[in-house]
Formats: structure tokens, sequence, C-alpha cells
């Protein structure tokens, strides 16, 4: 029986495939283009500066008061979604490798996890631009809000971990994952402020019973001065104990499985 934790740590001291492989493929699907690397700075141009600026005018709001609003949110966002959509063909798409027997399955993950940090790392110049246009702005915050992020990249790998087994067994829970991000991303206060969804009433609770809302707002809200609700960080703290019994259960109980499922 397989130990995540074990593996995991095999897979940290040894980088070389999970780490090396993520550049390789962000470098081979961009090769063609004379571009190169600098489209990936495209989608987060569109979406922070393009449908932020359009709902902060929707909204009544000052487009440098939203812009840094919709940046944090849209960044952070996209590391999870990317890593857990990805996390669930993971397997699947590394078939070939898992066959050959020579790899850890956590080296798969790490791989999507490691791609997905570097389109957050990519995005970042658009972020900074958008910082520098925001009229409040606190750079104190900024350690805890970058612990914030490590705490929450934790949290998305050990559900991806889960997604990456339960989608070696059923294809088809890859193009649900997407599915379901497509209505996240609307139900989690990106484009619009939570103002609008007040915590009293129906639809307010419903949007703070989704866990990306208080996964942005940890990260986001020191950064511009805004409070995190208590209730945020005891949601995130039972959200991690899900997280790690999920995962390390299943890994223990169904990764011997994978190379028969893939």
């Amino acid at each position: 029986m397989s130990s995540l934790w074990r593996d995991l740590a095999a897979s940290f001291r040894n980088p070389e495939f999970w780490a090396l492989s993520s550049w390789l493929d962000i470098m081979v699907r961009n090769r063609q283009s004379r571009l190169g690397v600098f489209w990936l700075l495209v989608p987060p141009m569109v979406y922070i500066w393009g449908i932020g600026g359009m709902f902060a005018s929707m909204m009544g709001l000052s487009f440098r008061e939203f812009v840094a609003y919709v940046a944090l949110g849209y960044v952070v966002f996209r590391l999870i979604s990317a890593v857990i959509t990805e996390s669930s063909g993971a397997f699947l798409s590394a078939a070939s490798f898992i066959l050959d027997g020579h790899l850890r399955l956590t080296d798969f993950i790490l791989r999507v996890v490691a791609k997905a940090l570097f389109y957050f790392l990519v995005s970042l110049p658009v972020v900074a631009a958008s910082v520098y246009l925001s009229p409040d702005w606190h750079w104190q915050a900024l350690p805890a809000s970058l612990l914030a992020l490590a705490w929450m990249t934790g949290i998305t790998l050990c559900i991806g971990v889960v997604f990456a087994v339960v989608g070696a067994r059923l294809p088809d829970v890859g193009q649900l994952v997407n599915n379901v991000f497509m209505f996240a991303f609307l139900l989690t206060p990106i484009i619009w402020h939570t103002d609008f969804m007040p915590a009293e009433s129906l639809r307010g609770q419903l949007v703070r019973f989704n866990p990306l809302f208080h996964m942005v707002e940890v990260v986001r809200a020191p950064l511009l001065g805004m409070p995190v609700a208590p209730e945020s960080y005891l949601y995130l703290c039972a959200l991690t104990v899900v997280a790690l019994l999920g995962a390390t259960i299943t890994y223990r109980l169904f990764a011997r499985h994978v190379p028969v499922w893939v």
C-alpha cells in the first residue's frame, strides 16, 4: 500500500522530472508562436483589465480601486482551478510513464502544481501594474498573504491528489470539474464585490458556502486592507483536515490500482 507522504517526500528530493517536464511542456506548447510565452500574459490582461474594467463600470466602481481586487482574486482562483482541473486528467495523460513504472504517482501531481505556479508567476507583471494603479495597498500585509497563499496551495495539492486518483478511474470527472469551475468563477467574488452579497442574505450564505470564496479572501483581503472574517479561518482549517485525510486515505487505498485503470 502506497504512502502519499513518503512518495511526496521522495518527489521533492528528486524534482528533476516534474520540474523540468512542466517547463518543457509550456515551452513546447508555445514554440510555434512568435511571441512565445508572452502569450501567457494575454489571459490575465483580458480578465483583469478587460472584464474587470467592464464590471467596474457596470457596478459604478472606480477602475483604479477595483482592478487590484480583480487581479488578486483572478490569479489565486486560476492557480487553484488549474491544479484541480488538470489533476483530474494527470494520470491518464501520463499513462505511458506510469506503465513504465520508474516514477512515483506524486511526480505527475507535482508537475501539475509546478505548471500552475509558473502561470501564476507569469501573471504577476499584470498584477503589479494593477497594484500600481490601486490607491489603497497594504505592503505590510504581504508576508501574511504569502503564507496564506502557501496554505491554499497545500490544500489544493491535497484536493488534486483525490481528483487525480478518481479521474484515473472515471475519465469523465475531468469534464465535470471543468464545468463546475466555470460556474464557480461566477459564484466566487472575483469580478464582483462581496458587498453585493451580504452574509445575512440567502445568496450571501450560498456564496460563503463556496470554499473558493474563503481561499481567495484570506490571500486578497489583507493586501487591500479588508478584514478577513474569523469564519473563513475556521472554514479553511476544517477544509485542511478534510483535504489531508481525503488525500491520505484515497492515495493509500487506491494508488496501486492506477496503473490498471489508465
